[in-house]
Order: structure tokens, then sequence, then C-alpha cells
């Protein structure tokens, strides 16, 4: 039987994986938590074999609750699911310690071999987002670059930046054009989108 602890912090989703989950004849869910910071201390006391992580949860996130496993309690297997299949939620997860990262519109067949794999000692990853993950690297920004994309992340004006960087203006528009360069974005506000999904800011 394979001990499964469930934290995602929508109640209805919860419940529905909980029910799903409740078919495998192999599976018993012997813990459930909402939030991020119950992890660790529900994981304690349950004692399951595998941790089914949302990512976006009050208190800590998914991938921060993982590496609390991992350090605290090496017995039970971290695996991320989430809504978000993007490729640095999946370089984080990784070097969290996660055995697996599932997106939740997954076929429930491919979530329950996934836990059992896991469960086993294998490192499961969808081979799309791994290769999307490797080609996305590292961050290209400097440490300047970075801090001035991150300051006009609202939208502020260039001016607004300039003073609370300490930058002249002519400054800031040379480290914002070579930001926006470095994503290929049309403009400042795409370049943080970009950024962010490639955890780059």
């Amino acid at each position: 039987m394979i001990r499964i602890l469930l934290a995602e912090d929508q109640g209805m989703v919860r419940g529905a994986l909980a029910a799903l989950l409740a078919f495998e004849p192999d599976f018993e869910v012997v813990a459930e938590v909402g939030a991020g910071d119950e992890v660790l201390a529900a994981a304690r006391e349950a004692r399951p074999d595998v941790a089914l992580l949302d990512i976006e949860m009050p208190g800590i996130d998914g991938i921060e609750a993982a590496a609390e496993l991992r350090r605290e309690l090496p017995s039970c297997t971290p695996l991320i699911l989430t809504t978000f299949g993007r490729p640095a939620y999946l370089r984080r997860a990784m070097e969290a310690g996660a055995a697996g990262f599932v997106v939740k519109d997954s076929p429930s067949e491919r979530l329950a071999n996934v836990i059992r794999r896991t469960a086993s000692g294998e490192r499961v990853v969808d081979s799309e987002l791994a290769a999307a993950a490797l080609a996305d690297g590292e961050s290209p920004f400097t440490p300047r670059e970075r801090e001035v994309l991150e300051a006009s992340a609202g939208g502020a004006p260039i001016v607004e930046i300039a003073g609370r960087l300490h930058l002249s203006e002519g400054t800031v528009r040379n480290y914002l054009s070579a930001a926006i360069g470095k994503t290929g974005a049309r403009n400042r506000i795409e370049a943080v989108r970009l950024a962010r999904e490639r955890d780059w800011v």
C-alpha cells in the first residue's frame, strides 16, 4: 500500500483528488493539508510514502515544501502536481528534490503511474518540459539588468525607477533595452512576463 499526503489549497480540488486516488487499490490517502507550511508537520505525523504537492499554496509553496521534506523526512518522496507546466517550475522542483512533476490536466492513469514509479524510487519528468527547461538555461541578465527589470514590473515610469535605484534615466533605459533584447520581447511588460516564466527574475 502506498501512503499519500495531499497538499492542495483548493478544497474542492483536494477532495476530488482524494476521491480519485481512493479508486486505486494500492493507494491510501493518509493526510490532507491546504497550505505549504502544514506539509512537514502532517508528514511527520502520518508518515506518507509520497507527498503530492501543489505549487501555489498559502504559506510556503510546494517547491519549498518539497525541499523541507527532503531535508527533514527523506523517507517521504515529494511529487509536484501543478496547473503550471512551466520549465522554470520544473527546474526549481528538481533542484528542491522532487521526484516527479505532473501537470494537472494529465490523464488520471498517468498520475497513478507516476505515483507508483516515484514511490519505487524513480524520477519521472515529462520529456517535453524537461527539454524546454534545458533550453531556457540560466538567466542571461546581469545583476543590474535584473534589478531594473524587476523594478519596472509594475509599469512604473522610467523617472520613478531611476530615482528608486539611484540611476540616471538614460542608464535605466539602457538596462531595460538590454533586458528586453535578451528575452526577445517587444516591450518591457512582455520582457517581465517572459523572464518570470523562465524563472530569471
